[in-house]
């Protein structure tokens, strides 16, 4: 299995905890995402998702011009590292039962976003090549019994 760094999001944006959440849904259209990590000081500081803007927000009668990323996002951040094995990563995320992690360097800056969905296909690729070599293997095989 392929470290994170290889099947992770390297480009991510993230938004200030005093960003308005309309300017976060508007970067969320923009980028196409439904999260946004929140940092202040280059830290990481939470994370906000479309889900937290709906029912934390708008469903509560909370206006998204002027109500904050900090009033709804959640605070505790959970993250992995680029130099972990997406294995592990893949069962820390069905543990916590999150669909998507910020990824942090050693240094603890912000790297990229790993989503289920990279690590589905990283995982679809393993699997693939695991067969092509699998299929290999029994061709030359069936050509030394020949």
């Amino acid at each position: 299995m392929p470290q994170i760094s290889d099947i992770m999001t390297p480009s991510c944006e993230w938004v200030s905890p005093d960003c308005t959440l309309q300017d976060c849904a508007q970067k969320m259209k923009t980028l196409d995402c439904g999260f946004l990590p929140a940092g202040e000081n280059d830290k990481l500081v939470g994370m906000v998702t479309d889900r937290d803007i709906c029912i934390r927000a708008v469903a509560e009668g909370k206006d998204p011009a002027s109500c904050c990323a900090k009033d709804v996002m959640t605070a505790k951040t959970y993250y992995c590292y680029d130099d972990q094995d997406a294995a592990e990563v893949c069962n820390n995320m069905s543990e916590i039962k999150v669909r998507r992690l910020p990824v942090v360097n050693r240094e603890k800056r912000l790297v990229g976003i790993v989503s289920m969905g990279d690590l589905a296909q990283a995982c679809e690729m393993q699997e693939t090549g695991e067969t092509l070599r699998d299929i290999t293997a029994q061709l030359k095989a069936q050509k030394k019994a020949a």
